[in-house]
């Protein structure tokens, strides 16, 4: 089943001189279970594809549908709903809330859909456990580190049914340990639980997890590639596995 589709999708802001094209015609298929890159240059379009994808702007043309329904006329409080219960999302900028714990942040979007509080925590310090952050619950934003707050987010996107990630290169403010750490949360998720996800990223390592990798350039799909490697065919001759 296809989880997230695309339907010949641009977005231009701005008019006349001041036009700018950020997404010309650009068709995505994601079905459950995979997980997609995209890579491009800075301005190539990358972070627009996902928020559109979100529906948190609306397409300039084209058809945008999530879990086979269309956005397309949807009002603004089932798009909410849809955002809550279906999508989870990583953005650059973690988009923490400052006055809740990590725990608190984690949870929030469960407790919100009507789950109880004491599973919804289960759940919550669950993820958090498996990205390290079991000892962090407690701490506030501004008392973890970026790296930490970075994963902080990445768990809130991950629990509960959600059935679309959308990440905004989630490996920005890890080292290469916890980035690897984070992949293996997002592949399981892909591959056991029938998540699909879009990642936008730079890095090639990271990009060797998805099942294919798209390229954006000046807001078109200039190719798409897949499987991609396995993130070991990028060691170096003689590195440990």
């Amino acid at each position: 089943m296809s989880m997230l589709e695309l339907r010949q999708v641009s977005k231009t802001y701005g008019q006349g001189p001041a036009e700018v094209r950020a997404l010309s015609e650009v068709s995505l298929t994601v079905d459950a279970g995979a997980m997609i890159a995209v890579m491009g240059p800075s301005g190539s379009g990358k972070s627009t594809l996902l928020t559109i994808a979100g529906s948190l702007e609306e397409p300039t043309s084209g058809e945008v549908l999530v879990g086979g329904v269309t956005l397309a006329g949807m009002s603004r409080n089932a798009k909410a709903r849809l955002r809550r219960r279906t999508i989870g999302y990583v953005f650059q900028d973690f988009n923490l809330l400052p006055g809740l714990t990590a725990a608190e942040n984690v949870t929030l979007p469960l407790e919100l859909d009507g789950v109880p509080a004491r599973r919804a925590r289960a759940i919550g310090m669950a993820a958090l456990g498996g990205l390290g952050l079991a000892d962090r619950a407690a701490r506030f934003p501004d008392e973890l580190s970026g790296g930490e707050r970075q994963r902080v987010a990445i768990a809130r996107a991950v629990v509960g049914e959600r059935r679309l990630l959308l990440a905004d290169e989630p490996s920005g403010a890890l080292d290469s340990v916890t980035a690897e750490t984070v992949m293996r949360l997002v592949h399981a998720a892909c591959k056991n639980g029938g998540m699909a996800a879009v990642v936008v990223t730079h890095d090639a390592q990271l990009a060797s997890w998805a099942d294919r990798v798209v390229f954006l350039r000046d807001g078109r799909a200039t190719d798409q590639t897949g499987p991609a490697p396995g993130p070991e065919s990028l060691l170096a001759p003689g590195q440990a596995q």
